[in-house]
């Protein structure tokens, strides 16, 4: 019942925040990107910052920590390769010069300051900093002149306050319904002795994740395919800078980071950062066989980190299948993807 309840606020709390983000793009005259990557995409992070800032005062850091690692891994392989398997994305020439290259940076930025295996206040300031800066170049980005809106993007009859309401009210529904679902998805692994890190990097991880996956879903369906890309990436930027940078400050301890989230999580997620800036680039697009080999990296990924807990054998195998077959068959789709585009346009 809880799952289910959990999804139907996801649902509608999805549907509610992607209409409204939309209009007030329109009667603020900024393309749907910018919200995305600001308002939609902090807001849906809520629940990230909510877990992150309990599990450091109650003394579990590697599920504060954790689950912004294995958040980052699924909004970029699982909620992009569905919402790509759903509708092939197109992106703006802005989120792969700027975001994307932003995110890898920031995610870099992070693995260095996790070295000496912990993330103190000074960490935290440097991230928050790393935050108002990217918000002032979004700020720059958003005042410049745009082309003529499509009449889908034509400011709302509502008032600007009844829009924000109903942003709100989706916002809320999100959080609402991802915390159901991840209440209940904790309770399951807790069952089976899953430890703290596995729990962060897998149940948290994928439960704080559901309103960016049903908000780019549901953006994706309503034609938005900008804003299903920049509520990933813009989640992913604030993920790193601000829920890892004000969890680190007002902790009351500096969060740690365990030996192998710094050799096997952490690098994870830099080079799923950086896998994006190049699937991307070429025709600012994201086709279907793209989005199904991303979805069968992050099955991949999983099914490791579930098994490398449990001491099996197979985890030795999943990370030889990770480098050996996965990512070269998901350059070979890129390549191939590149090919016949590059046909078509002769």
């Amino acid at each position: 019942m809880q799952w289910a309840a959990g999804l139907l606020l996801l649902v509608g709390g999805a549907d509610l925040l992607v209409r409204a983000a939309v209009s007030l793009a329109g009667r603020w005259r900024v393309r749907p990107l910018i919200i995305g990557l600001t308002m939609v995409a902090f807001g849906s992070s809520a629940p990230q910052l909510v877990v992150s800032l309990q599990a450091a005062f109650t003394g579990a850091p590697d599920i504060a920590v954790g689950s912004v690692f294995g958040s980052n891994v699924f909004n970029i392989l699982m909620t992009l390769g569905l919402s790509a398997l759903l509708v092939p994305l197109r992106v703006s020439r802005q989120v792969v010069r700027l975001d994307i290259p932003l995110m890898i940076a920031a995610s870099l930025l992070v693995w260095l300051l996790s070295l000496n295996q912990q993330l103190g206040r000074l960490e935290g300031v440097l991230l928050l900093a790393g935050l108002a800066a990217y918000l002032y170049l979004i700020k720059r980005q958003a005042h410049h002149p745009i082309r003529p809106l499509p009449e889908t993007l034509r400011a709302s009859s509502k008032h600007t306050w009844a829009l924000a309401l109903t942003l709100l009210a989706g916002l809320g529904l999100l959080v609402a319904g991802g915390h159901l679902l991840l209440d209940a998805a904790i309770d399951v692994a807790q069952d089976y002795g899953l430890s703290d890190r596995i729990i962060g990097l897998t149940i948290v991880a994928v439960g704080t994740c559901m309103p960016e996956l049903a908000t780019s879903l549901i953006a994706a369906l309503r034609g938005q395919r900008d804003m299903a890309v920049g509520n990933v990436i813009g989640s992913s930027l604030f993920n790193l800078l601000g829920v890892l940078g004000f969890t680190a400050v007002v902790a009351p301890e500096p969060l740690t980071i365990s030996p192998n989230a710094l050799t096997f999580d952490l690098p994870v997620m830099v080079a799923v950062a950086a896998l994006c800036l190049p699937l991307f680039h070429s025709n600012y697009r994201l086709t279907r066989a793209e989005g199904l080999a991303l979805i069968g990296l992050y099955l991949t990924y999983g099914a490791h980190v579930l098994a490398f807990s449990t001491g099996l054998a197979l985890a030795t195998r999943l990370e030889h299948w990770m480098l050996f077959y996965g990512l070269p068959v998901l350059a070979m789709t890129w390549v191939i993807a590149r090919l016949r585009s590059w046909r078509r346009r002769q």
